[in-house]
């Protein structure tokens, strides 16, 4: 049963036919507000009392029109609409299922576009931002071009060469710092820094870096391993997450919580093939690549302690492993 607003009853935040913003499973999407009530019993959907609004997203069919809490609801203003397209960004992203050929070394020219870092912040900061202008102004997709330092270029071909030449491996795992780590200091550095060029950094840093922690997460195993690894990622799997041993009390392990910056240089590198798969306007790559472009750059400023100076041997038996495979 529900009742009327009354004058004793504060005034609503938002009213009826007003065009909103609408918060639905982690997404956001445009609604429409069709009713407002206040609830003196508990609402069969929410469970709970109060205020209430009854929306209709637009393009959905009216099957899914529901009623929500307050909270779920934004303002339809330019802000908002950012952080709308900045979880479609990150979403399109994670989702993304192509990827390159495994067990290739790097090409020298790494990345799409790729160019020298030996121009300096600035340069490269202004020809990411003319870039992204020219894109705006056409409305059309580009191809996400990537600016990948020289001196990243070089630790990605040492680290193919440990790996599939020397048989070697990233040890020990898991890494110090881990992914996850370096990438809540590369938000604090997006938040912190006055000199990067980003949009919105408060706005935009978490839901980003979000959508890169995940969809490292999700492309590990399948993308981002030389067949060398294979045991050991193996091996990796059944200590944190399969092993009999593993106690069922929290949350699974993800592998952006046990390897490192190696592993996190492979796949933005990649970026580009990634993100060509996804579907995304042409403003939303822009934000993706002008974050990675950052992320490359932070991570060549911090690259004696963030990647592993000296790689592991593997011993006799994770070959023979590697051999019976």
């Amino acid at each position: 049963m529900a009742a009327a607003p009354s004058p004793s009853v504060p005034p609503p935040d938002f009213t009826v036919k007003e065009r909103v913003l609408c918060h639905h499973q982690n997404m956001i999407y445009e609604a429409k507000i069709l009713k407002v009530e206040d609830f003196t019993v508990e609402n069969a959907k929410t469970k709970t009392t109060g205020r209430h609004y009854f929306v209709h997203y637009k393009g959905w069919k009216q099957t899914w029109d529901e009623w929500v809490l307050p909270t779920r609801l934004l303002k339809f203003t330019d802000e908002n609409i950012q952080t709308q397209k900045a979880l479609q960004s990150s979403y399109a992203v994670s989702s993304a299922s192509v990827g390159p050929a495994k067990g290739r070394p790097p090409k020298e020219g790494a990345g799409a576009g790729a160019s020298s870092a030996r121009g300096g912040r600035k340069t490269e900061a202004r020809g990411t931002k003319r870039a992204r202008d020219d894109d705006e102004a056409t409305g059309k997709k580009q191809d996400m071009k990537l600016n990948v330092p020289e001196k990243l270029k070089l630790l990605l071909v040492d680290d193919w060469e440990f790996i599939t030449k020397n048989h070697q491996l990233v040890a020990p795992l898991p890494r110090t710092p881990t992914v996850a780590q370096i990438l809540e200091q590369f938000t604090r550095h997006c938040l912190d820094s006055p000199e990067t060029e980003l949009r919105e950094p408060p706005l935009l840093t978490p839901t980003v870096v979000s959508g890169i922690q995940v969809y490292f997460d999700r492309l590990l195993g399948q993308n981002l391993l030389y067949r060398f690894e294979r045991p050991q990622y193996a091996a990796i799997r059944k200590e944190f997450i399969t092993g009999q041993q593993v106690k069922f009390d929290g949350p699974e392990k993800r592998m952006s919580e046990v390897y490192g910056a190696e592993h996190l240089l492979r796949m933005l590198v990649i970026m580009p093939q990634m993100t060509a798969a996804a579907s995304m306007d042409s403003e939303s790559s822009g934000i993706i690549r002008d974050y990675i472009n950052e992320l490359l750059l932070f991570l060549m400023n911090n690259s004696d302690r963030l990647f592993l100076s000296k790689y592991e041997n593997a011993d006799t038996g994770y070959d023979n492993i590697h051999r019976n495979q």
